[in-house]
């Protein structure tokens, strides 16, 4: 498998990171006039809202849960709401109506697409399966329905090591399709896997470059990195790990900046829940923050409209769902 080079250029960065000072907790936030409407109209529709923590601002102040892939999961599972307004992007929004096969599940905006999960088409992934049928598929949570359908077992950032831990022995593992998340958990774990060679473009973004600029404009601030960063980003970094857990380790940390090495939407959450603290993002070689192109296409206007007329719902075959269902399934199991 080939892992992006860029990073190993000798260039320097010059890309000025942004800086987030923290909030007042003791300021209130007003809502918009928008926002006011999203939450009377999640009331009259006995709606939940679930916002991925790379949304913007607007949309996870009236989230009812804000989270990563598996948190997410889990609120999808549990809720007994009948209408799922779900910020995201498309395959996360699928995995609510997997688990939720009968309610109903809004998209604010259906083209929010992945990167990643596009690096691996179902028919690639069943042909590959068809060629070695004795592999055991693993699947990060980013991807299509179709790839899940096909996977026997599911899991994210935060707990891939986990899940691949409890896969036995004796099976050799096929982890799709971030390459970059399966090398690290590789890593963690000691178990040897194939890697589909899939990436998202956001994410392999930064560089060790970029970073370094970083630390050396704030040297006290530990480096947080996501693992479907490149291997060089991860290595300089002080931890590495999900976007939940990066919250408990900026929480419990004595410093008081960090440098957030993940989709710039995770600072709005750590502002929120991490008062006193300054967030710094981490830079690309091109820009000082980073931002995802399809998590960004979503926006608060859309989450009203959606709301307001019940559409655009998110739709599978019965048959996809079902097959889907048995490895997400298998992951909550795992995981608790």
């Amino acid at each position: 498998m080939s892992f992006p080079d860029t990073y190993l250029k000798d260039e320097v960065s010059t890309a000025e990171p942004l800086v987030f000072p923290p909030l007042d907790p003791h300021v209130p936030r007003p809502l918009s006039p928008v926002q006011e409407e999203v939450l009377r109209l999640k009331r009259e529709r006995g709606a939940v809202i679930l916002a991925h923590n790379y949304q913007v601002d607007e949309i996870q102040q009236v989230a009812d849960f804000v989270g990563d892939s598996l948190g997410l999961a889990y609120k999808a599972a549990e809720t007994a709401a009948e209408v799922i307004a779900f910020c995201g992007v498309h395959f996360m929004a699928e995995t609510a109506k997997i688990v939720n096969p009968t309610k109903t599940v809004l998209l604010p905006e259906p083209a929010a697409g992945c990167s990643l999960s596009d690096s691996c088409p179902a028919e690639q992934l069943a042909a590959y399966k068809a060629a070695h049928p004795n592999l055991y598929v693993a699947a990060y949570i980013n991807c299509s329905a179709d790839v899940k359908a096909i996977s026997d077992v599911i899991c994210t950032s935060g707990n891939a090591a986990r899940i691949i831990g409890l896969i036995p022995p004796d099976r050799e593992i096929l982890f799709v399709p971030d390459q970059n998340l399966g090398q690290w958990v590789s890593k963690q774990t000691g178990r040897a896997m194939r890697l589909w060679p899939g990436s998202c473009y956001a994410h392999v973004l930064y560089s060790v470059r970029a970073i370094e600029n970083a630390r050396a404009r704030f040297p006290s601030a530990p480096v947080v990195a996501h693992p479907e960063c490149v291997e060089a980003v991860r290595d300089t970094a002080d931890i590495v790990c999900s976007t939940e857990k990066m919250v408990a380790y900026c929480r419990e940390n004595p410093a008081q900046t960090f440098i957030i090495v993940t989709e710039t939407g995770m600072i709005n959450r750590l502002r929120r829940e991490v008062p006193g603290k300054t967030f710094v993002a981490g830079p690309t070689d091109s820009c000082g923050c980073n931002d995802c192109r399809f998590m960004k296409m979503n926006s608060i206007e859309k989450l009203r409209d959606c709301l307001l007329t019940l559409e655009p719902r998110v739709e599978l075959s019965a048959s996809i769902a079902a097959a889907a269902a048995a490895p997400i399934q298998r992951m909550l199991e795992w995981s608790r």
